[in-house]
């Protein structure tokens, strides 16, 4: 089985996005567009520029530091703004998402194209917080989609009761298979991004009850500028690992993988020693997610041997057992076709045999989210 653990749906954002109102939205929008280190160019001659007319890069990275820059959302995967008389574009979508929306019917026929067997949807703010058109999309799929639930970080302590409730709902009722959790967006509302703390405590006991993974994406992976960017922070690291040692049955999953492009030079990968040191590797039930097209894509030629050792190293650091092959799709559309992301991979693992080549590329995520 081929399980692409790390897909993403979602409604027109140039919408509400679930949101309250637009304004909110917004926010997160430009915030993670602006803080991507997808390239931006002139509108006009196509030259390179960069993020400085949607963001004040002196300020901390927040709703205040970002800049009033007709920011919008338009067509063909673009994202556009005005600064100092200029007009300028992210592509930070591949431009056959002609009308800024991705649904369950265009990832599927995405997979069938490709050969991938299943897709597991996973949840960011600036795409959306509307649980019900996930639920929708996966109920649409049954035997191909799995899709995440998403409490809005900001509002657990303030409102846990609440917080519960819509956990409970979302898989209860609404059919998804696991949570996602991006402690960042703690921050963005000044609040700690220390999520394993006593007021989070009955949220994380209630979901501990519900036989389902937590995915937890750090900030690092979140949205890292540059190959010399925020990096690695090894408290994110101690947070997951003390929340193991209290939790150790609730499976984790780290996505998108280690700050690869933190370590990344033009010739590959080098993880530090202390980054995997600082990983709760003991408990069999701790994941690590292998995306490398969405990251490198644009910096390497396909098939990437250039990642081939740092996959030695995590296979030989991490195991097999825990590993699990995604995409990122539809955005790593920008760099290679969906086969692609699978085949660059693969190919990238040859040093293993074909058994255990299928666990990382599906087999380990099937049996994560329960798939026979």
């Amino acid at each position: 089985m081929i399980y692409d653990g790390h897909a993403y749906i979602f409604p027109d954002v140039r919408a509400d996005g679930g949101f309250p109102n637009r304004a909110e939205y917004q926010q997160h929008l430009q915030l993670a567009i602006a803080s991507h280190f997808q390239g931006v160019f002139r509108k006009r001659d196509r030259r390179a520029a960069d993020n400085d007319g949607l963001i004040d890069p002196s300020k901390p990275r927040g709703f205040e530091a970002l800049k009033d820059a007709n920011f919008q959302a338009t067509e063909f995967g673009r994202f556009e703004w005005e600064s100092n008389g200029d007009e300028y574009v992210k592509q930070y979508m591949p431009p056959s998402v002609v009308d800024m929306t991705f649904t369950a019917h265009d990832l599927v026929a995405e997979m069938d194209y490709a050969q991938v067997d299943r897709a597991l949807i996973h949840r960011t703010p600036y795409l959306g917080i509307d649980e019900e058109f996930i639920a929708k999309g996966v109920a649409a799929f049954p035997d191909r989609l799995q899709g995440l639930a998403h409490v809005p970080e900001w509002t657990i302590t303030s409102n846990i009761d609440g917080a519960i409730a819509r956990i409970e709902r979302s898989i209860k009722e609404l059919g998804l298979h696991g949570l996602q959790l991006l402690p960042d967006h703690l921050i963005l509302y000044g609040q700690s991004p220390i999520w394993n703390v006593a007021a989070f405590k009955p949220f994380w006991d209630a979901f501990a009850t519900m036989g389902v993974p937590l995915f937890v994406t750090p900030g690092y992976s979140t949205l890292a500028p540059t190959a010399s960017g925020r990096g690695m922070d090894l408290s994110e690291m101690k947070i997951i690992t003390e929340f193991m040692e209290a939790y150790p049955d609730i499976p984790t999953v780290l996505t998108h993988g280690l700050s690869w492009r933190s370590f990344a030079n033009k010739d590959g990968i080098q993880v530090p020693d202390q980054l995997y040191d600082a990983l709760p590797l003991d408990n069999p039930n701790f994941h690590l997610q292998l995306l490398f097209a969405i990251f490198f894509g644009g910096d390497w030629d396909y098939p990437m041997p250039e990642i081939k050792s740092v996959l030695e190293e995590v296979v030989t650091r991490v195991g097999v057992s825990q590993l699990q092959w995604g995409t990122d799709i539809p955005m790593v559309m920008r760099f290679q076709t969906y086969r692609q992301s699978l085949d660059s991979l693969r190919h990238n693992l040859d040093f293993l045999s074909q058994a255990e080549v299928d666990a990382i590329c599906g087999g380990n995520a099937a049996r994560l989210m329960g798939v026979a």
